[in-house]
């Protein structure tokens, strides 16, 4: 089956988003704006633009669309480990080791998580170092620091 593409724009940049009707197999966000931009977004990807919309507007915390990751095994058990973080949270890749049954597979597991194709869905951005330091970010520690800020705003102090 073809795989289609959209682009859409971010406050972290222009997004690409592949699929079909079998669900999501890419999303990327670009460090340069492509030449052309199609304003059409295709029918198996309008529900996977909406969600992310939602979700940099705040008003979206998990996605529902359909996922259809390209990867190992491994890798794919890994970012279903992923998608168990909760909107908010972070975790280090010591305790995703852990819950992925060996605590000395940090570095498989930290290779798996940086060949993630599903960027924000699959998140992540919320993996950090056990010292809580920002560690490495295909996109850029810049926008993993956004992407967690969006995620916990600070809480607005009572003035009475």
């Amino acid at each position: 089956m073809e795989t289609v593409k959209a682009y859409f724009k971010t406050p972290l940049g222009i997004a690409i988003i592949e699929g079909n009707d079998e669900g999501i197999c890419r999303i990327s966000i670009l460090d340069e704006t492509p030449e052309e931009i199609a304003a059409e977004v295709p029918a198996a990807l309008r529900a996977a633009v909406m969600e992310l919309e939602e979700y940099f507007s705040g008003s979206r915390q998990e996605f529902t669309f359909t996922l259809n990751p390209q990867g190992t095994d491994f890798q794919k058990k890994v970012w279903q480990e992923l998608v168990n973080i909760p909107y908010g949270k972070t975790t280090s890749y010591q305790e995703l080791s852990i819950k992925l049954g060996d605590v000395k597979a940090i570095r498989a597991v930290a290779s798996a998580n940086g060949k993630n194709t599903l960027w924000v869905v699959v998140p992540c951005h919320r993996v950090i170092g056990s010292d809580g330091s920002l560690t490495g970010y295909a996109g850029g520690l810049w926008r993993k620091k956004w992407l967690l800020e969006h995620e916990t705003p600070p809480i607005q102090q009572s003035l009475f």
